[in-house]
């Protein structure tokens, strides 16, 4: 596994954790993606406070504070150096892990992720000693970046969801991505392309085909699929979309559809269990994705192909 360069101060005090910090700050997040139990990145969602003069051990783990709204003026210290700052609506900053940091004056609405190192190495790993020989992601106090942004709001507008199988799947996509995008971007050493990248197989496109479609019922993660070829989630998502055009998400989704399609034409279940059995949260989060794939309801579709849905069952049977 290729290793993350230390980025650590002479300092003695520990590295404060992603749990710990919860306890070391005075401000508790309004909302936060830790009751969710989802793995990779832990998104703290923050109102804005003001007024604020606090000192921090450094992190054993990458943030990055992003502002969705609002703006506040803002002093950080960190690696020996001030900055004085005007923190805006899009505005990010990197803080890598290891640095002892300071902050003065206000803070508007903020997102904070907080991102394993682990993650970040192994997404390096699996390009490879070639393309990645070291890591060092850079401290940066001040960004305007349009990829943060929208992977941050979608994060956000995830949070706001009830819970469904398909959000495991997505929220592993958008950790990937992450931590992706910071070794693209914001590794101090680069990233090299890799020449050329494997594709998968007629046999290995079979066999996920088939898991996935024995396990529609259920949430998939990236790791369950990468599992059925051999590979890591952060290299399959590279292969997978390079093999078939579309993301792992998506072609999960359209088998989903695709099974749904066929109970609606061939069983006499009503549309709330054909929900549940396609893995679906509930017949309207079904309803949504079938009329964005197949361009009409589920309803309707029954209604093309001379169907009728039953009526609400009963809740209890002799």
């Amino acid at each position: 596994m290729i290793a993350e360069t230390d980025t650590r101060s002479s300092s003695s005090r520990p590295l404060i954790s992603i749990d710990e910090i919860l306890h070391a700050r005075p401000q508790q997040p309004i909302s936060s993606t830790r009751e969710r139990g989802w793995s990779g990145v832990t998104v703290d969602l923050h109102r804005p406070y003001f007024k604020c003069a606090e000192s921090y051990a450094g992190l054993d783990h990458h943030l990055i504070c992003y502002c969705p709204s609002g703006s506040a003026r803002l002093i950080q210290r960190r690696a020996g150096t001030v900055h004085h700052g005007m923190v805006k609506a899009g505005a990010s900053l990197i803080m890598p892990a290891g640095y002892p940091s300071s902050w003065e004056g206000d803070s508007g609405l903020s997102a904070r992720l907080r991102i394993p190192t682990s993650l970040i190495a192994a997404a390096a790993d699996q390009l490879g000693r070639h393309a990645v020989p070291q890591v060092e992601i850079r401290n940066v106090f001040e960004v305007f970046d349009p990829v943060i942004g929208r992977l941050v709001q979608t994060f956000l507008a995830e949070m706001e969801m009830k819970p469904h199988p398909c959000q495991v799947l997505m929220v592993d996509a958008l950790s990937i991505a992450i931590a992706a995008h910071l070794l693209r971007r914001y590794n101090t050493f680069g990233v090299e392309e890799p020449d050329r990248v494997r594709m998968l197989g007629r046999l290995e496109m079979a066999r996920l085909t088939a898991f996935i479609e024995d396990n529609l019922h259920r949430s998939i993660t990236l790791e369950d699929l990468a599992g059925q070829v051999n590979v890591s989630r952060f290299h399959f998502c590279r292969i997978f979309k390079k093999s078939t055009g579309v993301t792992a998400f998506s072609f999960v989704e359209q088998c989903r559809i695709r099974r749904a399609q066929v109970l609606i034409v061939e069983t006499n279940l009503s549309l709330a269990e054909i929900s549940l059995m396609v893995g679906f949260a509930d017949q309207s989060h079904l309803t949504r994705r079938f009329h964005f794939h197949v361009g009409c309801t589920p309803a309707a579709y029954a209604r093309e192909h001379g169907c009728r849905r039953p009526a609400r069952r009963a809740a209890t049977r002799e």
